[in-house]
Parts: structure tokens; C-alpha cells; sequence
């Protein structure tokens, strides 16, 4: 393996693939498959779904977008989750490396867009792995439960075809647009992800008192069902 592709199998500040936790979490799913791409199929599911997508965990420190942080919350916005992902496949071998672009999102909650004043989420993260000699776009933010309470369809990997949102929810409205790379990195790019959150985003924003599952429950009607049902 030469020099430029090793650094995509090391372990960094905030994807510490050789932490023993996050290395058994990768071994123990990675266990059995037939080759890498298997590999990184089972990888990409056990993070989009084992760990819950949760915005207001938001961390911009190294400790706080840590693989072994998110892995042991159960937790974690889409920097993390994919950090955790890329740690996973460096821990049984797979280069990977860290994928950002700006995109309009369309799933959020009323918190979210009052604190922020906008529906563009900048430096949103997915993973990038290394398969039968090419490189894979693998987003693991959104949960299957998140998905189908927002009528989104969950976003599936085959460790061949890029796996990148859809432009349309199941009932054709529009739920993510992309509007421009920022490209891929074999660590995080803290500097620059805080710069931009600084320049773009009100500097008072904070919701890590709130409860997004709360949010998502009253964004998506659940909780006035639950309510009438109880009543």
C-alpha cells in the first residue's frame, strides 16, 4: 500500500480506529463476511441504524467527534456517525476516509430552524470507503426509524453504487439538495468546519438541553396522535 493510501487506514484524533472498543465493535460485525465490500456493508448498516441520528449532540471538539465517543452514546449527528464509520473500516483493514458537502436538508425539526435561520446544513459528513479499487460515497446519518417517521426511505449501501440522499421523500416532496463538495479528508477538518459554522450560523445557537426525539414526535404529528390516543 503506498504512502498516500496508508493514511487512509490510520487511526487519527478523532477516528481512533485502534481504540479496543471501537476495533471489537468493527471485528465482531465485519466477522464473516466473504470480502471487503461485505465487509463494509455490514459496517455502514450497524452505524446507520445502531447509532441513532441526533443532531443536538453537536460537538465540534475532538472529543466529541471521536468514534469511540459516538459509538459508546448510541448517538451522533452525521460528522460523527460518519467518523465512527470510517474508524470501523480502518479497524478491519478497509481505507476510508471523510466526505463533506453543503447540503439543504430538508429533515429537521422547528428548534432547528428557528436556531439556525436556515435550512442549509454546511459540512453535512459521509464516509468515503475504498472497494475492489474505487472509491464509495457511504452516508450512514439517518436511522431506519428516523426515516420512516419523516415518509423518508431509508438510504441503503451495496458497497458499489455512491449512496447519497435522495432529492424527494416517499410522498415527492423535496428532502435533500446538494449544493456543493467540499471535498474528502482522512481526519476531520476542525478549523474549517468551525469557520464556517461561525460565519453561517447564528453564534447563540445551542440545543443540547432539548430532546430530538421530543422534536422529531411533534414535527412529525406523533406526538398530537399519541396525545388524542391517550385521551
Amino acid at each position: 500500500m503506498n504512502s498516500e493510501m496508508s493514511q487512509y487506514t490510520q487511526p487519527t484524533g478523532t477516528i481512533d480506529s485502534d481504540n479496543p472498543m471501537v476495533a471489537e465493535f468493527a471485528k465482531e460485525t465485519a466477522a464473516g463476511a466473504a470480502d471487503r465490500r461485505e465487509q463494509s456493508i455490514r459496517l455502514y448498516y450497524a452505524v446507520r441504524d445502531g447509532i441513532w441520528y441526533d443532531p443536538y449532540t453537536m460537538n465540534l471538539s475532538t472529543e466529541g467527534l471521536r468514534a469511540s465517543t459516538t459509538l459508546t452514546a448510541g448517538r451522533g449527528w452525521c460528522i460523527p456517525k460518519a467518523v465512527l464509520l470510517v474508524g470501523c473500516c480502518r479497524a478491519v483493514g478497509i481505507p476510508a476516509r471523510l466526505g463533506f458537502a453543503d447540503v439543504r436538508n430538508h429533515l429537521s425539526t422547528k428548534r432547528m430552524r428557528a436556531a439556525m435561520k436556515t435550512d442549509v446544513f454546511f459540512w453535512h459528513g459521509y464516509a468515503s470507503i475504498y472497494v475492489n479499487g474505487g472509491w464509495v460515497k457511504a452516508t450512514p446519518a439517518f436511522n431506519r426509524e428516523l426515516c420512516e417517521r419523516f415518509a423518508l426511505k431509508p438510504l441503503d449501501f451495496d458497497g458499489i453504487n455512491d449512496s447519497l440522499y435522495h432529492s424527494f421523500d416517499l410522498a415527492g416532496n423535496k428532502h435533500m439538495e446538494y449544493l456543493s463538495v467540499r471535498g474528502e479528508y482522512p481526519d476531520v477538518p476542525i478549523d474549517q468546519i468551525r469557520e464556517t459554522f461561525q460565519k453561517e450560523y447564528p453564534s447563540d445557537i445551542s440545543w443540547s438541553q432539548a430532546d430530538f426525539e421530543h422534536d422529531v414526535d411533534q414535527e412529525t404529528g406523533r406526538d398530537q396522535t399519541q396525545k388524542s390516543i391517550d385521551a
